[in-house]
């Protein structure tokens, strides 16, 4: 049985989880226009999310990053709102309740940090996502919330903490 751990970025990630997170992008149809694959932050995660009420986390199997998320502010958002960001897992790490651990994770720091809701933004034929963030109680929603810029993610949900 292989060793997996959930842990916060550290700086030697960065290029790691820029390359994973675009891959799996790309492998997931997503648009490069409108969504995080144009983000200024992606090749900088480490420095993005070391900042007040943000943190981001990596999944390490065997010593290895096949996965991450992060909670930050909403931007433009009410203070009381941060975000689940940049969730991404490579294939050979999902089905296994890894998003489960890691939405969990991610979830306790927010609640920590003083937040009453978390939003996240997603597409509308991640449906293995979508299924998984109303598992753990996240709500549909008829329009965005913030100023995101993913103009192209279509499916919004927010969840009271």
């Amino acid at each position: 049985m292989s060793i997996v751990k959930i842990r916060k970025i550290a700086y030697k990630d960065n290029e790691t989880i820029a390359q994973l997170i675009r891959e799996v992008l790309i492998e997931m149809g997503v648009p490069k226009v409108g969504t995080a694959y144009e983000d200024a932050s992606l090749d900088k995660m480490y420095e993005s999310y070391d900042q007040s009420g943000s943190s981001y986390f990596v999944v390490e199997e065997e010593g290895v990053v096949i996965g991450g998320a992060g909670i930050a502010p909403l931007e433009n958002g009410a203070p009381e709102v941060c975000e689940l960001q940049k969730m991404y897992f490579l294939s050979k790490a999902r089905g296994k309740g890894l998003g489960f651990k890691m939405i969990q994770t991610c979830l306790d720091f927010a609640k920590k940090e003083g937040y009453a809701q978390c939003y996240l933004e997603t597409m509308p034929y991640m449906e293995a996502a979508r299924k998984l963030y109303h598992k753990v109680g996240f709500a549909s929603l008829d329009k965005p919330i913030g100023d995101t810029g993913h103009y192209s993610c279509q499916a919004w949900m927010i969840k009271e903490l």
